[in-house]
Protein backbone atom coordinates (compact mmCIF):
# COMPACT_ATOMS: atom_id res chain seq x y z
CA UNK A 1 0.00 0.00 0.00
CA UNK A 2 1.11 3.76 -0.19
CA UNK A 3 1.06 6.62 2.33
CA UNK A 4 2.72 9.91 3.55
CA UNK A 5 5.24 10.71 5.63
CA UNK A 6 3.71 11.99 8.58
CA UNK A 7 6.51 12.71 11.09
CA UNK A 8 10.16 11.32 10.85
CA UNK A 9 12.46 10.76 13.89
CA UNK A 10 15.37 9.61 12.18
CA UNK A 11 14.81 6.18 12.22
CA UNK A 12 11.04 5.78 12.46
CA UNK A 13 8.07 7.23 10.19
CA UNK A 14 4.78 7.90 11.09
CA UNK A 15 2.81 6.74 7.58
CA UNK A 16 -0.43 7.60 6.72
CA UNK A 17 -2.08 5.15 4.34
CA UNK A 18 -5.19 6.34 1.94
CA UNK A 19 -7.70 4.38 4.34
CA UNK A 20 -6.72 7.16 7.47
CA UNK A 21 -4.78 4.23 9.33
CA UNK A 22 -0.90 5.41 10.89
CA UNK A 23 1.86 2.74 10.70
CA UNK A 24 4.74 2.94 12.73
CA UNK A 25 7.43 2.23 9.88
CA UNK A 26 11.16 1.53 9.52
CA UNK A 27 13.26 1.51 5.95
CA UNK A 28 13.70 -2.03 4.74
CA UNK A 29 17.16 -2.24 2.68
CA UNK A 30 18.66 0.77 1.13
CA UNK A 31 16.51 3.57 -0.11
CA UNK A 32 17.55 4.51 -3.79
CA UNK A 33 18.55 8.53 -4.41
CA UNK A 34 19.81 8.53 -7.23
CA UNK A 35 22.72 9.81 -6.89
CA UNK A 36 21.89 12.69 -4.24
CA UNK A 37 23.90 12.79 -1.09
CA UNK A 38 20.86 13.43 1.59
CA UNK A 39 21.57 12.42 5.75
CA UNK A 40 17.69 11.94 5.60
CA UNK A 41 16.59 9.66 2.73
CA UNK A 42 13.18 9.43 3.76
CA UNK A 43 11.04 12.61 4.37
CA UNK A 44 8.20 14.20 5.54
CA UNK A 45 6.02 15.06 2.86
CA UNK A 46 6.84 11.81 0.80
CA UNK A 47 4.34 9.69 -0.83
CA UNK A 48 5.69 5.77 -0.09
CA UNK A 49 5.18 2.58 -0.58
CA UNK A 50 5.06 0.23 2.34
CA UNK A 51 4.79 -3.16 3.25
CA UNK A 52 2.67 -3.89 7.12
CA UNK A 53 2.78 -7.22 9.03
CA UNK A 54 1.52 -7.13 12.26
CA UNK A 55 0.72 -3.70 12.48
CA UNK A 56 4.47 -2.90 11.44
CA UNK A 57 5.48 -1.38 8.38
CA UNK A 58 8.44 -1.51 6.33
CA UNK A 59 9.72 1.33 3.42
CA UNK A 60 10.09 0.12 0.60
CA UNK A 61 10.47 3.04 -2.03
CA UNK A 62 10.32 6.53 -2.20
CA UNK A 63 7.57 7.77 -4.81
CA UNK A 64 8.66 10.27 -7.15
CA UNK A 65 8.77 13.94 -5.69
CA UNK A 66 7.26 17.03 -7.40
CA UNK A 67 9.08 19.29 -5.17
CA UNK A 68 11.51 19.44 -1.90
CA UNK A 69 12.62 22.15 -0.04
CA UNK A 70 16.52 21.27 1.37
CA UNK A 71 19.61 23.04 3.15
CA UNK A 72 23.28 22.33 3.67
CA UNK A 73 23.45 19.57 6.29
CA UNK A 74 25.09 21.43 9.31
CA UNK A 75 26.59 17.96 10.57
CA UNK A 76 27.41 15.61 7.30
CA UNK A 77 29.58 18.16 4.54
CA UNK A 78 28.71 17.48 0.83
CA UNK A 79 25.21 16.36 1.83
CA UNK A 80 21.88 18.19 2.02
CA UNK A 81 19.24 18.16 4.70
CA UNK A 82 16.00 17.11 3.15
CA UNK A 83 12.63 19.40 5.28
CA UNK A 84 10.25 18.39 3.31
CA UNK A 85 8.42 16.87 0.01
CA UNK A 86 5.91 17.22 -1.78
CA UNK A 87 4.75 20.77 -0.32
CA UNK A 88 2.68 23.49 -2.22
CA UNK A 89 3.75 26.72 -0.19
CA UNK A 90 7.13 27.86 2.44
CA UNK A 91 5.80 29.80 5.26
CA UNK A 92 8.54 31.66 6.52
CA UNK A 93 8.27 32.60 10.29
CA UNK A 94 10.50 35.66 10.78
CA UNK A 95 11.41 38.23 13.41
CA UNK A 96 13.03 41.84 13.56
CA UNK A 97 14.09 41.23 16.73
CA UNK A 98 14.22 38.94 19.92
CA UNK A 99 15.56 36.85 18.20
CA UNK A 100 16.66 38.94 14.75
CA UNK A 101 16.08 37.15 11.58
CA UNK A 102 19.03 38.35 8.95
CA UNK A 103 18.42 39.09 5.63
CA UNK A 104 20.65 36.93 4.51
CA UNK A 105 19.00 33.88 6.34
CA UNK A 106 15.54 34.77 4.76
CA UNK A 107 16.87 35.25 1.39
CA UNK A 108 19.10 32.03 1.63
CA UNK A 109 15.64 30.56 2.24
CA UNK A 110 13.59 32.15 -0.20
CA UNK A 111 16.00 31.35 -2.64
CA UNK A 112 16.22 27.63 -1.82
CA UNK A 113 12.57 27.47 -2.36
CA UNK A 114 12.55 29.69 -5.66
CA UNK A 115 14.99 26.86 -6.81
CA UNK A 116 12.34 24.42 -6.90
CA UNK A 117 9.44 26.78 -8.14
CA UNK A 118 7.88 26.88 -4.49
CA UNK A 119 5.90 29.74 -3.85
CA UNK A 120 7.11 31.39 -0.91
CA UNK A 121 5.33 33.69 2.27
CA UNK A 122 7.55 35.91 4.48
CA UNK A 123 5.31 35.66 8.52
CA UNK A 124 6.84 39.00 10.54
CA UNK A 125 5.72 38.14 14.00
CA UNK A 126 6.23 40.08 17.27
CA UNK A 127 4.39 42.46 15.72
CA UNK A 128 2.89 43.22 19.41
CA UNK A 129 6.97 43.99 20.36
CA UNK A 130 7.48 46.56 17.99
CA UNK A 131 7.44 50.38 18.19
CA UNK A 132 5.85 52.72 15.54
CA UNK A 133 9.39 53.07 13.83
CA UNK A 134 9.83 49.30 13.85
CA UNK A 135 7.14 48.57 12.13
CA UNK A 136 7.56 51.41 9.49
CA UNK A 137 11.17 49.33 9.43
CA UNK A 138 8.82 45.87 8.85
CA UNK A 139 6.57 47.86 6.95
CA UNK A 140 9.83 48.64 3.99
CA UNK A 141 11.11 45.67 4.52
CA UNK A 142 7.69 43.60 3.41
CA UNK A 143 7.32 46.22 0.13
CA UNK A 144 10.93 44.88 -0.72
CA UNK A 145 9.78 41.49 -0.69
CA UNK A 146 6.44 42.10 -2.19
CA UNK A 147 7.87 43.90 -4.71
CA UNK A 148 9.35 40.26 -6.06
CA UNK A 149 6.30 38.21 -5.68
CA UNK A 150 6.44 36.98 -1.96
CA UNK A 151 3.46 37.54 0.11
CA UNK A 152 4.38 38.98 3.14
CA UNK A 153 1.68 40.11 6.67
CA UNK A 154 3.31 41.43 9.75
CA UNK A 155 1.14 39.74 12.79
CA UNK A 156 1.42 38.87 16.27
CA UNK A 157 1.24 35.13 17.30
CA UNK A 158 -0.45 35.76 20.56
CA UNK A 159 -3.71 37.08 19.14
CA UNK A 160 -6.66 34.67 19.61
CA UNK A 161 -7.68 34.66 16.37
CA UNK A 162 -5.06 33.95 13.72
CA UNK A 163 -7.38 34.35 10.33
CA UNK A 164 -4.63 35.74 8.07
CA UNK A 165 -2.48 32.73 8.81
CA UNK A 166 -5.61 30.30 8.28
CA UNK A 167 -6.27 32.15 4.69
CA UNK A 168 -2.67 31.49 4.08
CA UNK A 169 -2.37 27.92 4.80
CA UNK A 170 -5.68 26.86 3.30
CA UNK A 171 -5.97 23.95 1.22
CA UNK A 172 -2.52 23.34 1.18
CA UNK A 173 0.69 21.61 2.07
CA UNK A 174 2.77 24.14 3.53
CA UNK A 175 6.01 24.16 5.41
CA UNK A 176 6.19 26.33 8.25
CA UNK A 177 9.93 26.64 9.19
CA UNK A 178 12.06 29.80 10.56
CA UNK A 179 14.45 30.24 13.38
CA UNK A 180 13.94 28.68 17.13
CA UNK A 181 11.91 31.55 18.93
CA UNK A 182 10.09 33.86 16.61
CA UNK A 183 7.39 31.90 17.56
CA UNK A 184 6.45 29.10 15.11
CA UNK A 185 5.52 26.51 18.25
CA UNK A 186 3.00 29.37 19.48
CA UNK A 187 1.35 30.48 16.38
CA UNK A 188 0.84 26.94 15.04
CA UNK A 189 -1.10 25.94 18.63
CA UNK A 190 -3.28 29.00 17.65
CA UNK A 191 -4.37 27.78 13.94
CA UNK A 192 -5.36 24.41 15.23
CA UNK A 193 -6.55 21.66 17.92
CA UNK A 194 -4.71 19.48 15.83
CA UNK A 195 -1.48 20.84 16.70
CA UNK A 196 -0.10 20.66 20.20
CA UNK A 197 3.68 21.55 20.23
CA UNK A 198 5.55 22.62 22.95
CA UNK A 199 6.94 26.22 23.50
CA UNK A 200 10.07 28.15 24.59
CA UNK A 201 11.24 31.31 25.61
CA UNK A 202 14.00 33.18 24.13
CA UNK A 203 17.21 33.65 26.09
CA UNK A 204 17.96 37.41 27.47
CA UNK A 205 21.38 37.18 26.69
CA UNK A 206 22.00 35.50 23.79
CA UNK A 207 18.59 36.27 22.26
CA UNK A 208 18.15 33.35 20.97
CA UNK A 209 15.41 30.95 20.55
CA UNK A 210 15.30 27.52 22.32
CA UNK A 211 14.47 24.38 20.49
CA UNK A 212 11.27 23.18 21.37
CA UNK A 213 10.37 21.14 18.13
CA UNK A 214 12.43 17.81 17.74
CA UNK A 215 11.09 15.99 14.90
CA UNK A 216 9.69 17.41 11.80
CA UNK A 217 6.27 16.48 11.78
CA UNK A 218 3.03 16.95 9.35
CA UNK A 219 -0.45 17.51 10.54
CA UNK A 220 -4.17 17.61 8.87
CA UNK A 221 -6.20 20.24 9.74
CA UNK A 222 -8.93 19.30 7.12
CA UNK A 223 -9.22 16.99 4.05
CA UNK A 224 -6.95 19.19 2.00
CA UNK A 225 -4.84 21.53 4.55
CA UNK A 226 -1.74 20.01 5.82
CA UNK A 227 0.95 22.36 7.75
CA UNK A 228 4.51 20.58 8.09
CA UNK A 229 6.29 21.93 11.20
CA UNK A 230 10.16 21.30 11.57
CA UNK A 231 13.01 21.79 14.18
CA UNK A 232 13.80 25.66 14.41
CA UNK A 233 16.74 26.49 11.80
CA UNK A 234 20.42 28.39 13.17
CA UNK A 235 21.43 28.56 9.86
CA UNK A 236 20.26 28.06 6.10
CA UNK A 237 23.69 26.89 3.70
CA UNK A 238 22.33 26.34 -0.09
CA UNK A 239 23.19 23.12 -2.00
CA UNK A 240 24.83 22.64 -5.39
CA UNK A 241 24.54 26.32 -6.57
CA UNK A 242 26.88 27.41 -9.04
CA UNK A 243 27.56 30.97 -9.36
CA UNK A 244 26.18 30.87 -12.79
CA UNK A 245 23.06 29.75 -11.04
CA UNK A 246 22.60 31.39 -8.47
CA UNK A 247 21.17 34.84 -9.79
CA UNK A 248 18.08 32.12 -11.81
CA UNK A 249 16.83 32.27 -8.25
CA UNK A 250 17.17 36.01 -7.73
CA UNK A 251 13.56 37.19 -9.35
CA UNK A 252 14.56 40.66 -9.77
CA UNK A 253 17.98 39.77 -11.23
CA UNK A 254 16.24 37.35 -13.30
CA UNK A 255 14.35 39.71 -14.95
CA UNK A 256 16.70 42.16 -16.39
CA UNK A 257 19.86 40.12 -16.38
CA UNK A 258 19.35 40.06 -20.51
CA UNK A 259 19.73 43.26 -20.49
CA UNK A 260 23.79 43.43 -19.65
CA UNK A 261 26.61 43.77 -21.85
CA UNK A 262 27.50 39.79 -21.60
CA UNK A 263 24.00 38.50 -20.68
CA UNK A 264 24.64 34.43 -19.42
CA UNK A 265 28.45 35.14 -18.32
CA UNK A 266 27.70 38.24 -16.34
CA UNK A 267 28.15 37.65 -12.57
CA UNK A 268 26.92 41.40 -12.10
CA UNK A 269 30.24 41.86 -9.73
CA UNK A 270 32.15 44.21 -11.83
CA UNK A 271 31.97 43.81 -15.13
CA UNK A 272 31.16 46.75 -17.23
CA UNK A 273 27.61 47.82 -18.40
CA UNK A 274 25.62 45.80 -16.49
CA UNK A 275 21.87 46.00 -16.11
CA UNK A 276 21.96 44.69 -12.91
CA UNK A 277 24.26 46.77 -10.83
CA UNK A 278 22.54 49.81 -12.41
CA UNK A 279 19.37 48.75 -11.28
CA UNK A 280 20.86 48.58 -7.79
CA UNK A 281 21.87 51.91 -7.98
CA UNK A 282 18.94 53.45 -9.17
CA UNK A 283 16.98 51.97 -6.49
CA UNK A 284 15.21 49.56 -8.77
CA UNK A 285 16.68 46.58 -7.07
CA UNK A 286 17.10 46.76 -3.19
CA UNK A 287 20.86 46.98 -2.28
CA UNK A 288 20.13 44.29 0.96
CA UNK A 289 19.07 41.64 -1.88
CA UNK A 290 21.80 42.67 -3.47
CA UNK A 291 24.30 42.32 -0.92
CA UNK A 292 22.78 38.81 -0.11
CA UNK A 293 23.40 37.52 -3.78
CA UNK A 294 27.33 39.01 -3.59
CA UNK A 295 27.44 37.28 -0.35
CA UNK A 296 26.49 33.99 -1.49
CA UNK A 297 28.98 34.53 -4.76
CA UNK A 298 31.83 35.17 -2.82
CA UNK A 299 31.02 31.88 -0.45
CA UNK A 300 30.76 34.69 2.41
CA UNK A 301 28.80 33.22 6.11
CA UNK A 302 25.90 35.29 5.81
CA UNK A 303 23.45 32.03 6.58
CA UNK A 304 22.60 33.19 10.03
Amino acid sequence: MTGIVMRSTGSFYDVLTDDGRRYNCRVRGKIRLDGRKETNPVAVGDVVRIDVEQDIGSILEILPRKNHMLRQSVKKTGHAHVLASNIDQVVLIVTLAFPRTSLGFIDRALISAEAFGIPQVLVFNKRDLLDAREIEICESLMSVYENIGVKCKLISALDPDQQVVKEIIKDKTSLVTGHSGVGKSTLLNKISPVIRQSTGSVSGFSEKGTHTTTFAEMFQLDPKTFVIDTPGIKEWGLVDMSPAEVSDYFPEIRAIRGQCKFQSRCLHINEPKCAVRDAVENGLIAASRYESYVSILEGNDNRR
